[in-house]
């Protein structure tokens, strides 16, 4: 899955200077969460989070992946940051 992800999303993030550093699909709040962790040349704040996830979220949707649940939240994150925190 993660491999399939990265593939699809790495060409459209590259024109906007980001990269995928980690892909973990996990339940936070009893909730399916699929974690993107993110790096940038730029500083990764709300505003480069939120374009990174008008871009991936589609092409997600697209992959009908089976391991991802038919609704599930995506947590668009800077790579120093984890879900726990």
């Amino acid at each position: 899955m993660n491999e399939r992800i990265i593939n699809a999303v790495k060409d459209p993030l590259k024109e906007i200077g980001v990269t995928v550093s980690n892909i973990e699909l996990a339940k936070e709040d009893g909730e399916d969460t699929l974690f993107l962790h993110i790096e940038s040349e730029n500083v990764v704040d709300t505003d480069l989070c939120v374009k990174v996830s008008q871009i991936v979220n589609p092409i997600i949707d697209e992959l009908e992946l089976p391991e991802i649940p038919g609704e599930f939240i995506l947590d668009i994150c800077s790579k120093g940051v984890s879900e726990n925190e």
